[in-house]
């Protein structure tokens, strides 16, 4: 006797995200036998209509009033964090998922910026543009850099991004250390840290790293993490790379880290800041309260380190495949919040 399939809906499936609209022909040829509209700039109003006419809503941002007026059997969110979509006010019986697909583009980040701060690349390149050449040749008291098979990097976070940026910097020869939220589970594949700890282990991990890595998710327990005793604990020439979200560190404490004198216990050597403290607005941008633009050893980038064709491509993939999947009564990918 053959097994019986649950037969497929035709779903209307609205699409709110501005970025992932730019490969709705990856989203529609994934899931060709729906329904899809997309509204990217429309008003509260207009949003809570129309959210409440769909069967699947695949969005970025989610607003608690936009979430009330929700109707939709699913909400795929168009990427890994969930802090910019109000999950609670969605009704109890919405099925909620995520998708990631960034790893490898913001691990290649992580290392392109440890690399630029070393080589101090961003000072150099001004420079010589001014006429200026500048080389341990020309200069006795110009320092010599680091290669990275020399130093060590600590990730602070072992998920996705974490563990790739691990197997990217073991590829260059880096030590590798992390801390995570269960130390004694076991390792992603093709890992081998020197040692992984706990919560509780993160002042040794600061201590030890020449790379701080932070790739935590934005939650009340991870709310200002690395602060004024955090950042003292670090290598006074270590680097701090954000790519999880700015309030993850202290900005007031991060931007006294980097303008103490160097050398000394209260200095860290540079950051890597892909990630804010609020939205860009004119007169706060990059938005943080602190003047990070005007110092030499950060490198700032707008939020865009997993910007990547394949990140958008796998996103849009997983996402069309969801809406079939949701028809046909099949498991769907990346749930993170079941129905009732």
């Amino acid at each position: 006797m053959e097994e019986e399939t649950t037969p497929a809906r035709r779903l209307t499936v609205l699409v709110t995200d501005p970025i992932i609209t730019r490969w709705s022909e990856v989203l529609v040829s994934a899931a060709p036998d729906h329904e899809w509209a997309f509204l990217t700039d429309a008003d509260e109003p207009t949003q809570c209509s129309a959210v409440a006419e769909c069967d699947v809503l695949i969005c970025s941002r989610l607003s608690p009033d936009v979430a009330r007026a929700c109707r939709a059997e699913l909400v795929q969110v168009t990427g890994a964090g969930l802090d910019r979509v109000a999950v609670s006010a969605l009704p109890a019986d919405t099925e909620v998922t995520t998708t990631a697909h960034h790893e490898r583009s913001i691990a290649e980040h992580v290392l392109l910026s440890v690399m630029a701060l070393e080589r101090r690349l961003l000072g150099r390149d001004r420079s010589l543009r001014a006429g200026s050449w500048r080389t341990l040749a020309t200069e006795p008291t110009m320092p010599a850099f680091r290669t990275l098979d020399t130093m060590v990097l600590g990730a602070v976070g072992l998920g996705g991004i974490g563990a790739e940026t691990l197997r990217l910097a073991t590829a260059w020869g880096m030590q590798t250390i992390a801390i995570r939220g269960n130390p004694a589970g076991p390792l992603p594949q093709g890992l081998s840290p020197h040692w992984v700890g706990g919560p509780g282990d993160l002042t040794r991990l600061l201590r030890e790293a020449d790379v701080v890595v932070v790739s935590v998710p934005l939650s009340a327990a991870t709310q200002g993490l690395l602060g004024a005793a955090e950042l003292t604990a670090m290598k006074p020439d270590a680097y701090l790379v954000n790519v999880a979200r700015g309030p993850v560190v202290d900005q007031h404490a991060l931007y006294a880290a980097l303008t103490a004198p160097a050398g000394s216990a209260a200095a860290i050597g540079g950051a890597a800041l892909d990630v804010w403290w609020g939205a860009p607005v004119p007169g706060r941008t990059p938005p943080a309260d602190e003047d990070f633009a005007a110092l030499d050893n950060v490198v700032l980038s707008p939020h865009s380190s997993g910007h990547a064709e394949s990140t958008f491509v796998g996103r849009a993939a997983d996402l069309g495949a969801n809406v079939d999947r949701l028809a046909s009564g099949s498991e769907r990918l990346g749930v993170v919040q079941r129905r009732d």
